[in-house]
């Protein structure tokens, strides 16, 4: 049996969510929350819930269904990771938002933080691991200078296979692989990329690549638990299994309608709340390094899918909540001052750990100084700990919004309970602000303007459009 079959380990693995320093209780009527501002929102959170299940049941959320309808992708994935393992020294994901944040993210959390300095035996055999997610040419050359082409796997991954960043290292890549390997080419990309539809699906078939695919119905910044991220995690050896088992489970814990008792439709009614009363930025302060990239992939995730110009009815909204990452205790030192001093407009959402994977003694030493001595026998664990209890205690007595959503243990399992919330959260926040949660329109604009710029066939009207802008006067320019 593994470990998450075990329902006694996954209810102690249970992360959760503390969201007293939100609530008007403990921070005064005049900041916090009150019980009967949420009681006022019944009939628009009962109709958000129906939405979410209504939605789900007709095929419009398939994100929601990726930890159950799985098995096959997932047994293709640890074959294919496999040999990956057994003749490559190097695996790079050419992607970008989505198709990188996530595999980052999961990446620092489940390996070592120095996972590409460790030999292959350390890292179990497992090759190193790159996400190339620019196109600036110095990284893209000092990329080259530290990997043999010969010996690397390349995953590319969009969707559409029509994003310039990803497609142009595409080419870049598929010329160096073709000028070295001939050939042999085709056993050094693997594609991931939409079933039918796309430019990416038709080079691979042309080309005859392996291919995994994104469900239709799971945009990019959804998709960690697909291919997208479940290939990359698999081939650094992270166990994928217990990674939708833990989504499988936070599922279960969101299944219920009730907001009292859904944790991810909680945390949504407090920040759509929160914004309501003009705390339009959104911190995400994680209290462990392993944690650090999840707070990149959640900005990405709350400021596309919540960042609308209109609503559902087309009237202007300009709705959002500005996401800021920040790391305990390094910002603490950095941006903490603003969070307690400062405008009444944020939100701070702390992640914790209950147990870190490691202990750090402090060795007893400097007796002669008291304010570093006390120091000694104590723990880094107990002063992270510390650290993040007192940070929470100077907001609240502040007066400033924060909650706590804390990890037993980082590892697969909780890291997947963790991902999925954020995106039931994020979707029904979508549902309550009555936005599309799934479109991303402002991103499609610079797409299109970059498209043009470079000649894009078909883009020759927004062309004449960007001709047709004011240029820019040599005054303002110093």
């Amino acid at each position: 049996m593994k470990r998450y079959e075990n329902q006694q380990w996954k209810e102690s693995m249970r992360i959760t969510l503390d969201f007293n320093n939100m609530m008007a209780d403990m921070l005064g009527e005049d900041q916090g929350i009150s019980k009967e501002s949420i009681a006022s929102l019944d009939e628009q959170l009962k109709t958000a819930a129906q939405a979410m299940k209504t939605k789900r049941e007709e095929g419009k959320m398939d994100w929601r269904d990726l930890p159950w309808n799985q098995n096959e992708i997932v047994e293709d994935i640890l074959n294919t990771a496999s040999k990956i393992k057994q003749k490559f020294d190097a695996f790079v994901v050419l992607g970008i938002g989505g198709s990188a944040l996530g595999p980052i993210a999961v990446q620092q959390a489940l390996n070592h933080m120095h996972y590409n300095e460790l030999s292959k035996a350390q890292r179990g055999g497992c090759p190193r691991f790159y996400v190339a997610d620019n196109v600036d040419p110095e990284r893209m050359k000092a990329l080259f200078e530290i990997i043999d082409v010969e010996k690397t796997m390349f995953n590319v991954v969009t969707k559409s296979g029509s994003t310039s960043e990803t497609m142009s290292q595409l080419m870049i890549i598929w010329d160096m692989l073709k000028d070295k390997l001939g050939e042999g080419y085709r056993d050094h990309i693997i594609a991931t990329t939409d079933r039918e539809n796309g430019n990416l699906i038709k080079i691979a078939k042309e080309h005859n690549l392996k291919t995994f695919y994104i469900p239709r119905g799971v945009g990019g910044r959804f998709s960690e638990l697909t291919p997208v991220g479940l290939l990359p995690a698999s081939v650094c050896g992270i166990d994928i299994e217990e990674m939708l088992a833990g989504a499988a489970y936070m599922d279960e814990l969101c299944s219920t309608q009730d907001v009292h008792k859904n944790p991810a439709y909680m945390a949504a009614t407090l920040q759509f709340l929160a914004m309501k009363s003009g705390k339009n930025i959104s911190v995400m302060m994680p209290y462990a390094d392993s944690l650090k990239y999840m707070a990149d992939w959640y900005a990405q995730l709350w400021a596309e899918s919540l960042g609308k110009r209109y609503n559902l009815k087309g009237e202007e909204v300009f709705a959002g909540q500005t996401p800021v990452k920040a790391l305990g205790v390094t910002d603490q030192h950095s941006q903490v001052q603003l969070y307690t001093e400062g405008p009444f407009d944020k939100v701070i959402t702390f992640l914790g750990v209950g147990k870190y994977r490691t202990t750090m003694e402090i060795p007893r030493g400097f007796e002669g100084i008291p304010a570093v001595s006390f120091l000694g026998g104590h723990t880094l664990n107990e002063l992270i700990h510390a650290e993040q209890a007192a940070t929470e205690y100077a907001l609240l007595k502040a007066k400033r919004l924060n909650r706590t959503l804390t990890l037993p243990e980082v590892n697969a399992f909780t890291v997947g309970q963790l991902l999925y919330f954020m995106e039931v959260e994020t979707a029904f926040a979508g549902e309550l602000l009555e936005i599309n949660t799934f479109d991303q329109p402002g991103v499609e604009e610079g797409k299109n303007a970059a498209y043009a710029l470079l000649g894009r066939p078909g883009y020759e009207e927004k062309k004449a459009e960007l001709d047709a802008r004011p240029q820019k006067k040599e005054e303002y320019i110093l």
